[in-house]
């Protein structure tokens, strides 16, 4: 089949299979992403979640062999539920970034991608192909922006005209050789409402940003969280969409059109006190198929302890004071003492006062001293 005519029928195909958008590029260098990795790398604002090696992310040659095209594909997501769990005083809910609602969505566009692949066998059996979404080697946002798919926002995310920046994005490298679609160029203009909304000034303007201090990168750590990021957590469990839902392009933009990608209203908006004390097992079942478990339980934990505080949640003290005295992990217990501490009441300050008798952990005994100190000072 002549490469002109195949194009054509993959993009046939990808629209039949359910892919929104797809689009053709070249595999030539990145050569404007190396100099921007190579600041990020100089400033050490890296987060490390991202592929190590910056040549292999910028020169597609050094993971292919003789490649000649990349092909680009976006889903779309749901932005809204079509019903909403109400947070009341005494069962507070967190919330689930948008891109982690519904299956994971690293499992659902390498299906897509795995189609294709065996769409393209059979026209062109010598092809040879190699897919990857978002944990590959290649920036997902920066192909995607190259076969003219959307652009790159001022929010570092792909915008595109008819979803906005509701969707996820995959590639596909391979030995054939494609027309190039065009790039679309810039879609934010002027407009610089998410930098002025991301909530800790991660965003820098002009598609830069320090991920270091992104909520979205945040509520994934494992650690203590910086107590200036605490209350401007808000009800955030895992990730962050302020910087989406302020984006002119993603108003009254809601596409339900894949069944995998609906949300249970209970897993993306949970009550918080239950997450407290699930098992492991447990935390598997429920949330397992979600892009939002791949760091497991204690980031989900840590963050609801911390939103029960910033509610100052009264009826929360007891199962608090549970993690405080009984968690293995200094994180959770430190985390619980400063929620305790937000919270202030006589219960929570008996129990820091008794907790500091009998921590032996220095961090965690740092937070105690704080936590007490809150309550003391009210």
């Amino acid at each position: 089949m002549e490469p002109q005519a195949l194009k054509e029928a993959i993009k046939t195909y990808a629209a039949e299979i359910g892919i929104q958008k797809i689009g053709f590029t070249t595999a030539d260098p990145f050569l404007f992403l190396k100099k921007r990795l190579k600041k990020a790398e100089e400033a050490d604002v890296l987060t490390g979640f991202e592929h190590p090696n910056i040549d292999e992310r910028v020169y597609p040659e050094l993971i292919f062999d003789q490649p000649r095209s990349i092909i680009a594909i976006a889903l779309a997501y749901p932005s809204k539920l079509k019903e909403t769990p109400t947070s009341k005083k005494e069962a507070r809910r967190g919330v689930f970034a948008r891109a982690s609602w519904g299956i994971d969505y690293h499992t659902i566009l390498r299906e897509k991608l795995a189609l294709i692949e065996t769409f393209i066998k059979k026209h062109e059996p010598n092809a040879r192909m190699k897919s990857m979404v978002d944990t590959g080697e290649l920036s997902d946002v920066a192909v995607a922006e190259r076969a003219g798919i959307g652009a790159r926002g001022k929010n570092t995310l792909l915008l595109t005209k008819e979803f906005g920046s509701y969707v996820y994005l995959g590639e596909m490298i391979t030995n054939l050789s494609f027309e190039p679609d065009q790039p679309i160029g810039d879609l934010c203009g002027s407009c610089n409402q998410c930098v002025k909304a991301c909530p800790t000034g991660s965003l820098l303007g002009d598609g830069k940003m320090n991920p270091l201090i992104c909520l979205s990168y945040l509520t994934q750590t494992k650690g203590f969280l910086d107590e200036k990021y605490r209350d401007v957590l808000h009800n955030r469990l895992y990730g962050c969409d302020t910087c989406q839902v302020v984006c002119p392009y993603n108003r009254g933009v809601d596409y339900h059109l894949h069944p995998d990608m609906e949300p249970d209203p209970e897993l993306v908006r949970p009550e918080l006190k239950p997450l407290l004390s699930i098992s492991n097992k447990e935390f598997q079942t429920r949330f397992g198929e979600m892009a939002g478990s791949w760091r497991g339980k204690k980031p989900i934990q840590r963050n609801a302890i911390i939103i029960l505080g910033r509610y100052r949640d009264a009826t929360a003290v007891p199962i608090l004071i549970q993690v405080l005295t009984n968690d293995p992990r200094p994180v959770i217990r430190g985390t619980a003492a400063w929620s305790l501490g937000k919270i202030a009441s006589e219960e929570a300050l008996s129990a820091i006062r008794k907790a500091k008798l009998q921590e032996k952990d220095p961090d965690v005994l740092d937070e105690l001293a704080r936590a007490e100190k809150m309550i003391e000072i009210r």
